[in-house]
């Protein structure tokens, strides 16, 4: 990819962070500008290198962007990508980070202010911590980024973006909003729902005794609350599917223990350990 003049990112957290630190130690844009509400998070930014100067003003953030990234919230993607549009030079390209896509790309599949573009984008990657300061520039190193674009999409766009990603280290691959949501529900959502119903039943007195095994499968329960509901709306339909199915696993892994059917025991855990073993394979 060649180097971009300058790159605008509307909230600098973990993802929006790690893409301004990978920017700036490859090279790749002369300038990396954060725009946020908050001026902890903004100097935060500045202290971890992640940009290379700072703004609360998004008209002003935005003039002299080549590439905008929107790095905040789900339910406020639309809205800031529309912010963005009125303020950016005129047929800039913009893409996002939000981790759910049919309803962000149905709102913005349409004409925006000032010929600008959108092009919606998840990289997965991350982790259950949030803010500049868990920053990493190679956050993005072998993991996979889709791109949801429409047929109204520009195939420069798209290429554009593809270069932009595979330039910070990802594998960038294609899919329409509606499938990428689908299968996030599966791999992304429903690991979560499942943290957070565990973390939320273990007893508290039982706490103190927590191992690794504890420790490692309720992590994602500790991502911010107001972000997953978020999430949980905007993909419910999904969502909802995934977990009558796990609850229809539970239901038999329950019936093998009580019944203490020990052939079916083994072959729910032998399929489990057979699929897990194949997950980054």
């Amino acid at each position: 990819m060649d180097s971009l003049d300058c790159v605008a990112i509307v909230g600098v957290g973990l993802i929006g962070g790690s893409v301004g630190l990978a920017l700036r130690q490859r090279g790749l844009a002369e300038t990396v500008v954060g725009i946020g509400r908050r001026q902890s998070t903004l100097r935060a930014a500045r202290r971890v290198g992640a940009v290379t100067r700072t703004t609360q003003d998004l008209a002003a953030g935005v003039a002299r962007a080549d590439l905008v990234l929107v790095c905040v919230p789900i339910g406020s993607i639309v809205e800031q990508v529309r912010r963005v549009a009125e303020h950016a030079r005129p047929g800039t390209l913009i893409t996002d980070a939000g981790s759910t896509k049919a309803e962000i790309v149905r709102a913005l599949d349409r004409p925006l202010a000032r010929g600008c573009r959108f092009v919606g984008s998840h990289p997965l990657a991350g982790s259950e911590k949030a803010g500049p300061q868990h920053a990493r520039a190679d956050l993005f190193q072998g993991r996979l980024v889709v791109l949801t674009p429409t047929r109204r999409s520009r195939p420069g766009d798209v290429e554009r973006l593809e270069r932009f990603w595979s330039a910070l280290g990802a594998e960038v691959v294609r899919m329409t909003a509606a499938e990428h949501d689908r299968a996030v529900a599966w791999t992304s959502h429903l690991p979560h729902a499942a943290a957070v119903a565990l973390a939320a039943v273990v007893p508290g007195r039982y706490l103190p005794l927590a191992g690794t095994g504890l420790e490692d499968t309720s992590r994602l329960a500790g991502g911010s609350p107001e972000l997953w509901t978020q999430i949980f709306a905007a993909n419910r339909r999904h969502v909802a599917a995934a977990l009558r199915r796990f609850e229809r696993q539970i239901q038999a892994l329950r019936a093998a223990v009580e019944q203490e059917n020990s052939s079916r025991l083994k072959r729910i855990l032998s399929r489990a350990k057979t699929k897990r073993d194949a997950v980054g394979s």
